[in-house]
């Protein structure tokens, strides 16, 4: 593997493990136990390992939600959505504990990240598209669709603001990945009101699978 690849990978094993305000490139280069000078031949400086970072989970991200247009949508392809969706997230947590601050400190992540977020949108509208051309759902308006969209996109990316949140009594870190796919379940009932008779039982047993155990 060549340096390069080693700084972004150890990187994001840092930010996860630790979150990205407290690593710096000290620590990487420590971490690699490269020389500061080697890491900063291959990076300007913290922002712009966590700029290629993200272009790595946009692509991630963009390989998953390629819908296919020539055949019908499955509860397969439903479940593979979400399930690389939230593995992503998982694999990329520190971005999104940490997503307004980064958004604030680059102005390229923040465009960046503007764009990659309407793509998504679009993805997930193409879905339900999908969905009700399946049979899964029944049609919706245009203006619904958007709306249930943006829903959707909304409860997957706060998800984990959520549990931080939820469990602030107890440990804030302790977040585990079956914790985070229990968002699944959020996801899937927004879905419930438009779920056709032939489907209902189907996506309600798989939307068990995920149901959030949550402190009281």
């Amino acid at each position: 593997m060549k340096t390069r690849d080693k700084i972004l990978l150890a990187s994001l094993e840092l930010f996860n493990e630790r979150g990205e305000r407290n690593v710096t490139t000290n620590h990487i280069a420590a971490h690699l136990a490269i020389s500061p000078g080697n890491l900063y031949y291959h990076f300007r400086n913290k922002s712009d390992i966590i700029y290629e970072i993200f272009l790595e989970y946009e692509k991630l991200v963009d390989f998953y939600l390629d819908i296919p247009e020539d055949r019908s949508l499955t509860l397969e392809d439903l479940t593979f959505y979400l399930e690389s969706v939230f593995d992503g997230l998982w694999s990329y947590r520190f971005f999104h504990r940490d997503l307004e601050y980064l958004l604030d400190s680059d102005n390229r992540l923040r465009r960046d990240y503007r764009d990659f977020t309407n793509r998504c949108l679009g993805s997930i509208r193409l879905i339900f598209e999908k969905m009700a051309e399946a049979g899964i759902i029944e049609p919706q308006p245009v203006d619904l669709r958007t709306a249930m969209s943006l829903n959707v996109w909304l409860v997957i990316t706060n998800w984990m603001a959520f549990l931080k949140t939820a469990h602030a009594a107890e440990d804030s870190n302790n977040l585990t990945l079956t914790g985070l796919k229990q968002g699944i379940y959020q996801v899937l009932t927004l879905e419930i009101p438009y779920l056709t008779p032939a489907y209902r039982e189907q996506v309600m047993a798989l939307r068990e699978q995920y149901r959030p155990s949550l402190p009281a």
